[in-house]
């Protein structure tokens, strides 16, 4: 039994975006992925941390659901920022239940637990100087959203995973980093970078947190052992 993290599958079986056009990091990603999610086990718990799949509506990723679903092993996801399927909890909750999706579930304003942890996570923003009224708006209301989900950790040590990172090489959101930093988290992965951009990933400890990327290319399609 182990918990496992992952990010950015961006999974397409019927969306037809397949990601090989992004070059050869990619090749193959999708057999990549079956490989090593057939490793999975049926008490192992596996975090996705946004951009699961490339579906517009959830009938366009219902297939996308349907692929995980067959792999041994709990399921959480986190939203991405081109998740477009995502919906209300209630809403998800009842397509996964008539699909007879079964591993499937979500973090949002909410918590999982596993062993003595608290699963924690959100979308997180990235908040752009040349869109600020709307940006701002947005980061505000994930910031509730990540500390509603820290609050439900009660005092249970947490792992938090985002879609967006809190930090990198020129970049950082204070207002996350914030919040992470007064629930005193221990650990945070986030995903989204991807190609070049990877280079200027922030891995390792500040203050309190340990901070690891977990988006899909690097971690060569393996998802990440956080622990048992």
């Amino acid at each position: 039994m182990a918990l496992y993290a992952i990010g950015d599958l961006h999974l397409s079986l019927t969306a037809n975006k397949s990601m090989e056009v992004f070059g050869e990091a990619w090749k193959n990603y999708v057999a990549r992925i079956e490989e090593s999610l057939s490793t999975l086990t049926d008490g192992d718990t596996l975090v996705l941390a946004g951009d699961t799949s490339w579906g517009m509506s959830l009938e366009e990723a219902e297939a996308d659901f349907k692929f995980l679903d067959r792999f041994p092993g709990r399921k959480l996801l986190v939203k991405g920022n081109h998740d477009y399927w995502w919906n209300t909890a209630a809403k998800l909750h009842r397509f996964f239940e008539e699909k007879g999706i079964r591993t499937l579930e979500i973090l949002h304003n909410n918590c999982a637990f596993y062993g003595d942890y608290a699963i924690c996570g959100t979308r997180g923003w990235f908040l752009e100087e040349d869109q600020k009224p709307h940006n701002a708006k947005v980061l505000n209301r994930e910031v509730l959203r990540l500390e509603a989900s820290l609050q439900a950790a009660g005092d249970r040590p947490i792992l938090c995973f985002l879609h967006y990172p809190p930090l990198y090489q020129g970049y950082e959101c204070p207002e996350i980093l914030a919040v992470l930093e007064k629930y005193h988290v221990g650990t945070c992965c986030y995903g989204h970078l991807h190609g070049p951009v990877i280079k200027r990933r922030m891995e390792g400890r500040r203050g309190e947190t340990d901070f690891s990327l977990i988006s899909a290319d690097y971690l060569g399609f393996v998802p990440k052992k956080i622990c048992e």
